[in-house]
């Protein structure tokens, strides 16, 4: 073989030398392998992690319906929010229960006769004052019409709640939020039925789509009582559901599946809560509030 020859087979040789250990240095520098690429670049980054929710809020604003004013706890045919299970100073509510002084830092902006179409109106008073938990107990009227027909449809229930919930959220993105389940209508009716003054009242108008004909057992008032059953569930699942999908909302079923007795029924009306179920709402509450974890 010629000397030149020679000369250029080590010069090429030399070439691809350098240029393996050029390549195999830039694998070092940008972390390559196997597989092509860098296998960290591709990773997601890691989602950030949910707020915590606060067992000691140290504010109140509770939203509702006559429950939460404590309608029928004191006197017939009359609020009294002094014995509220959320606000009340005259019962061991929530807000006796957490705050230093509930006097000044709980609000009550519950309505009698509220519906959930009054939520996002409430809402909105409640967020003027940034409190950092906000309850909400609602949709017993939503159900309680003079017919099955007027019930709120399951849509607009909906509707009107994730409303709600928005408003909260973007206001006060680290406000917790409290939830109470529907209670149960149908309970009510069990537990006052056989009872000849409770019959005697509810035919003044309390709750008639569940309550009306309270002694009838014949197939329109199964139904019809049936109907409301079947629409306080679907409710329920709404505000489960849309609850679910905020990290600072708790959803309690409880409230739902408590068996009130008749000595925490309000004498007057055997409806609404006494002073004594009052008592025993704001205890459910108080568990799932300060649970560390939200309670199955």
């Amino acid at each position: 073989m010629r000397r030149s020859t020679v000369r250029k087979v080590r010069g090429a040789a030399r070439a691809a030398v350098a240029a393996v250990s050029a390549f195999s240095a830039a694998l070092l520098v940008t972390g390559c392998d196997s597989g092509g690429g860098d296998t960290s670049a591709g990773k997601p980054s890691a989602s950030p992690a949910a707020p915590a929710w606060n067992t000691r809020p140290g504010s109140i604003a509770s939203l509702g319906d006559s429950i939460t004013r404590g309608f029928d706890a004191c006197s017939v045919l009359a609020d009294c929010p002094e014995v509220s299970w959320a606000t009340g100073t005259q019962v061991d509510s929530v807000a006796r229960k957490l705050l230093a002084s509930p006097q000044t830092s709980s609000w009550n902006y519950a309505r009698t006769g509220a519906r959930m179409a009054d939520l996002p109106v409430q809402m909105q008073s409640a967020i003027a004052h940034k409190p950092e938990l906000v309850t909400v107990l609602l949709g017993a009227n939503d159900a309680c019409r003079d017919n099955v027909a007027d019930m709120t449809p399951t849509a607009s229930f909906r509707a009107d709640f994730e409303a709600s919930v928005k408003k909260l959220r973007t206001s006060l993105p680290k406000s917790q939020l409290y939830v109470a389940g529907v209670p149960d209508l149908q309970r009510l009716w069990t537990q006052g039925r056989a009872n000849g003054y409770a019959k005697t009242v509810w035919k003044l108008g309390i709750c008639p789509s569940m309550l009306k004909d309270s002694e009838s057992a014949d197939p329109a008032a199964e139904q019809r009582r049936a109907q409301v059953v079947k629409r306080v569930a679907e409710y329920n699942a709404v505000l489960k559901d849309v609850c679910g999908q905020d990290a600072l909302c708790r959803y309690d079923g409880a409230v739902h599946s408590y068996d009130f007795t008749s000595e925490a029924l309000s004498k007057w009306d055997w409806f609404h809560p006494s002073r004594k179920g009052q008592g025993e709402l704001a205890a459910l509450a108080y568990r799932t509030i300060t649970a560390e974890k939200h309670p199955a």
